[in-house]
């Protein structure tokens, strides 16, 4: 992906931020059980011979549909590829997953602490509402952000920069937790520092090359690194 010159300086991590926002596939959420067979489905019907789910790991994060066109070498069939992939995710594979060890625990630390929590993921609302309703983390969180079923807000910049509108946040005091260098880069265009996690599927370079201010490997490390009071 390449970054938008438009796109302001990155920022510093703020030592505490009031604002962690945070992405949820690969971030809150290990998905890739649920996305990566719903993709083989969806390429299986269309007569392909689909990728194996270790060699699906790069799909978990981006957009969908950018997903697919890459995955079929057009565009002719992404949009009948998404229907399809969404006819088994919407009903099974969204729940073919499993919330990160440490997470829960974090959140009601932060919560706690007086922060205030968003998701902001290029997966559809709706679906991701689901998912954290599931999970038992809706409530942590004050906003959830996510794309439409027609591709609206798909794009992280988009996303965030329609988060930052709607809820009047000062990006100084805000920060992103994310896997993939979409989220850094989306960031960058709303002036918000980016926080990289290892247990993802992104990687250090991967992160490191889209700005993120930091990399942690742990839910306790990405606490301290967000200034939360021992214990």
């Amino acid at each position: 992906m390449s970054h938008d010159p438009a796109d302001p300086p990155r920022r510093a991590l703020p030592p505490r931020p009031g604002v962690v926002i945070f992405d949820l596939d690969g971030t809150l959420t290990d998905p890739k059980p649920g996305i990566t067979r719903s993709f083989q489905v969806a390429l299986e019907r269309l007569g392909r011979t689909p990728p194996s789910a270790d060699d699906l790991e790069w799909v978990i994060g981006p957009p969908l549909r950018e997903s697919f066109v890459k995955l079929l070498g057009s565009d002719a069939e992404a949009d009948r590829a998404v229907a399809l992939y969404r006819e088994r995710y919407g009903v099974v594979g969204l729940f073919e997953n499993e919330v990160i060890a440490g997470i829960p625990a974090l959140l009601a630390r932060l919560e706690a602490d007086g922060r205030r929590l968003f998701v902001a993921t290029s997966k559809v609302r709706v679906y991701a509402v689901r998912i954290l309703e599931h999970f038992g983390l809706a409530a942590r969180f004050e906003g959830i952000y996510g794309s439409e079923f027609d591709g609206t807000r798909a794009n992280k910049r988009e996303l965030l920069r329609f988060l930052f509108a709607t809820e009047g946040l000062d990006p100084a005091d805000s920060v992103i937790v994310g896997d993939r260098e979409h989220d850094a880069i989306g960031a960058a265009a709303v002036g918000m520092a980016t926080i990289g996690v290892r247990w993802g599927y992104g990687s250090d370079a991967e992160l490191t090359a889209a700005g993120a201010a930091a990399i942690v490997g742990t839910p306790d490390e990405l606490g301290h690194v967000l200034g939360l009071p021992p214990g």
